[in-house]
């Protein structure tokens, strides 16, 4: 995976915070051990002091090493006993004055076997995410609150379907269907459950990006022909993310550049076997005459349909 430095910086930042909080807390927990049992304080005073008398034996390498070493380790074991008594008098486990860390695998350091820690990728990803907050502007979007009482009859019962195949969609997510292909008039829903599959998958520590049809394009452009640093870097996401919402495609301006820039997005995504949630109010007819042919049989042929019907939900609420 290739990271963008200004995003990757701002989760190592966010992971000092982390490692700042917990640092806080540990040294609290020490603070009110010793206050109640200076004893304690001992101990581990008298621990550090082995160690250093450890690392000088061992520099020093004199006759009788081995034999100090030995008693070093009794002497240590022993206080590690009393330490632990020491605790558990205090109603702690014998662990509960070591350092805190909230990723056992780094340390929260962030780097892991030779790379980054998965820690410090949720981190990133969260950051990446933050385009997702656009698509997530009411803060209620869930799955729950999609009000199925607002269509009628069979229209009831098709988005009941359609509501819980993207349901398991986003609680499976990385497994199952690639794409989604959201397809159905103005008004239906479309943009709402995109906004509660998105909330689900960022909750689940995977990246996501969102954006209209139009802004992808114009992101495209500014990258091309402003040679714009921020504009390459938000190309580079949407191509990268673990999940792209496309919102409102259609909508954009038919130009060759526009063609162009979506069959880079898409087929680029595809070829990455990175996941893609597409919305139209475009039918199969429409989406045929408007595209080129290499991007309307991805979208045919990679993508699942789910139709939605109804009357406009916003007429409906007005």
């Amino acid at each position: 995976m290739t990271y963008d430095g200004k995003i990757l910086a701002r989760a190592r930042t966010a992971l000092d915070r982390i490692r700042e909080k917990n640092e806080t807390e540990h040294q609290l927990r020490l603070a009110e051990a010793y206050a109640a049992s200076p004893e304690i304080r001992r101990c581990d005073e008298q621990m550090r002091a082995q160690m250093t008398e450890l690392i000088r034996i061992t520099l020093a390498r004199e006759n009788d090493s081995a034999e100090k070493i030995e008693k070093l380790k009794e002497e240590n074991l022993r206080l590690q006993t009393r330490r632990r008594e020491l605790l558990r008098a205090l109603g702690h486990g014998p662990d509960w004055l070591d350092p805190i860390v909230s990723c056992p695998r780094c340390g929260d350091s962030g780097i892991y076997g030779g790379g980054v820690c998965a820690c410090l990728k949720r981190l990133y990803n969260a950051e990446l995410t933050r385009d997702v907050g656009v698509l997530l502007k009411n803060g209620d979007e869930s799955f729950e609150k999609f009000d199925l009482s607002l269509y009628d009859g069979e229209d009831r019962a098709r988005m009941k379907n359609v509501l819980e195949f993207a349901r398991k969609y986003a609680e499976r997510f990385p497994e199952g269907p690639a794409n989604l292909l959201f397809q159905g008039g103005t008004g239906l829903g479309k943009t709402f459950l995109s906004a509660c599959v998105a909330r689900v998958v960022a909750d689940k520590g995977f990246s996501v990006c969102y954006d209209s049809a139009s802004a992808v394009i114009a992101s495209f452009e500014e990258q091309k022909f402003d040679r714009s640093e921020e504009a390459d870097a938000r190309v580079r996401r949407m191509l990268s993310c673990d999940l792209m919402i496309l919102d409102d495609l259609g909508t954009e301006m038919a130009t060759p550049f526009a063609d162009s820039a979506l069959y880079t997005l898409i087929n680029t995504r595809l070829y990455e076997e990175k996941k893609t949630i597409i919305s139209t109010n475009l039918s199969y007819d429409e989406l045929e005459r408007r595209y080129t042919a290499q991007i309307f049989s991805r979208l045919r042929g990679s993508f699942e349909r789910l139709p939605f019907v109804g009357r406009d939900i916003r007429l409906i609420k007005r």
